[in-house]
């Protein structure tokens, strides 16, 4: 059955806010399931591995309410609509960090959480970097870092470095492109 999609008989909106919607999607499943899904509806959101020349990669540091902690992740964002996930990774990047970049190149696009939220992933890396002045949200209190790729993949497997996206990005860049 890969490439059939579920036929959707009903949707209603359950709430709208600033960053995402939810909804409750009445659905015929491949294979002949019946049910209703509720569905968190997000834009699709960027990360992006800032690589200096020496191999090191910046990490940012922020509060992360909805688990109570502080996390160290790579830099991301939601993408904003009508805006390509490259645009956003720019955007993000200098927002977050105040680094511009001569090359950002796609590693991945994953699907976070898709047991109940449409959200794609789209994670770049960030080649020829230069320093500016950060420009982040007014609700945004973030601290770089600049980390080993050792130090990073220590981080990892301490369990220090818990931020999925970060993760993946990471050791996908590691594994695959180092």
């Amino acid at each position: 059955m890969p490439g059939k999609r579920a036929q959707l008989l009903k949707s209603k909106v359950l709430y709208q806010g600033k960053v995402f919607r939810l909804q409750r999607d009445t659905v015929i499943e491949p294979g002949g399931v019946r049910a209703d899904r509720d569905i968190i509806v997000h834009p699709g959101s960027v990360v992006v591995l800032p690589i200096f020349k020496d191999g090191r990669v910046l990490l940012i540091r922020q509060y992360r309410h909805s688990v109570g902690e502080f996390l160290w992740e790579l830099v991301a964002g939601r993408k904003e609509a009508n805006e390509t996930p490259l645009a956003a990774a720019r955007r993000e990047l200098l927002e977050e960090t105040g680094y511009r970049a001569k090359r950002l190149y796609k590693l991945m696009r994953v699907v976070p959480t898709p047991g109940f939220v449409n959200e794609w992933m789209w994670i770049f890396a960030a080649e020829g970097l230069t320093a500016g002045a950060a420009q982040p949200e007014e609700d945004e209190r973030i601290t770089p870092r600049i980390f080993t790729l050792k130090q990073a993949e220590n981080m990892i497997e301490r369990g220090t470095l818990r931020d999925a996206k970060s993760i993946c990005g990471i050791l996908y860049y590691m594994r695959f492109l180092k």
